[in-house]
């Protein structure tokens, strides 16, 4: 392992588990968890912008799958906060009748929350969108994911532990370890949110580019929105439904855009054969001409022999 890839390491680890999680988490604290995970489908976008500053992402204008992962991209977004800020009629479900709405628990949340809550979502997004192209660039010349994602969480819970140290200094209750929901959050954050997740993308990522791996997160607001109606009876609105299908549009138009990508850059097996096959007939026509043309013997009277053989010229001195 060089030096620069000990420090794009090291750069991995405190971009995604220190920096993304950690405001993400806050910022959720002063929201909803439905309006956590539309914030986060800005993620597309950003990584899409930045792909194509770094060149890590074909773009043609002019050609019909670059159009449609620009399209594909917007749409995602906009279905996302299409779901966010349109709601419209209320849809009635068995889960939300007669149990207390967390939403609108938190509609009482003033303003100023609201903001602070958004500006903290969304520097995570950002820090999630330079650890995706930090990732592809390391994937480059350290391509064992696995070993990757191992050194990821090593150096993040090392730097995470320093951030909390001096940010909790002083707070022993902090560091205690209850059997409860929040031991049991923790738990599944580090196991699937980070370990698994990283080496997934990482493997994906390698042969589809980063843009691909972050099309799919706008997936996230749909399920969050289900789960919260049934698990928080947060209620389900019909605009987050319109905006549901918004973004599976806009994901069918990405990952066709990136399919088409795909193949242009791999060869079909006929593209490949077919120089072979070009060869091949040239030797043969070539075998054929040779086969029907004479050779012609000039003997001059200085004792020099001529031979003439498919155009080429050949002396020979006696």
């Amino acid at each position: 392992m060089t030096s620069s890839i000990f420090v794009k390491l090291v750069l991995l680890g405190l971009l995604e588990p220190v920096i993304d999680q950690n405001f993400y988490y806050m910022g959720m604290k002063y929201t909803t968890a439905t309006f956590a995970a539309a914030m986060c489908n800005i993620l597309p976008a950003i990584t899409f912008v930045m792909a194509c500053i770094l060149r890590l992402e074909k773009v043609k204008v002019k050609s019909l799958r670059t159009q449609a992962k620009v399209i594909g991209t917007v749409a995602t977004v906009a279905g996302a906060m299409l779901m966010t800020l349109v709601k419209g009629p209320v849809i009635e479900l068995i889960t939300t009748k007669g149990r207390s709405n967390h939403e609108l628990q938190k509609d009482g949340t003033d303003l100023q929350n609201v903001i602070k809550g958004s500006l903290m979502i969304t520097v995570g997004c950002f820090s999630w969108a330079c650890f995706m192209i930090l990732q592809a660039i390391t994937l480059k010349t350290y391509p064992a994911e696995l070993s990757l994602t191992a050194w990821i969480c090593l150096l993040g819970t090392a730097e995470g532990t320093i951030v909390a140290l001096v940010m909790e200094r002083g707070k022993k209750t902090v560091w205690s370890i209850n059997w409860d929901e929040k031991f049991l959050a923790a738990l599944y954050s580090g196991i699937f949110c980070s370990g698994l997740a990283y080496y997934i993308q990482g493997v994906i990522m390698k042969d589809r580019g980063p843009v691909f791996v972050t099309a799919f997160n706008p997936l996230s607001m749909i399920f969050v929105a289900i789960m919260g109606s049934f698990i928080l009876a947060e209620q389900m609105y019909i605009g987050r439904v319109i905006g549901a299908i918004v973004i599976v549009a806009g994901l069918y138009l990405v990952v066709w855009g990136k399919s088409k990508d795909y193949k242009s850059a791999s060869p079909s097996i006929d593209e490949e054969i077919e120089p072979a096959k070009h060869l091949m007939d040239a030797g043969n026509d070539g075998k054929k001409k040779s086969n029907h043309e004479a050779a012609n013997v000039d003997v001059s009277s200085s004792g020099v022999i001529t031979i003439d053989i498919n155009d080429k010229r050949n002396q020979l001195t006696v």
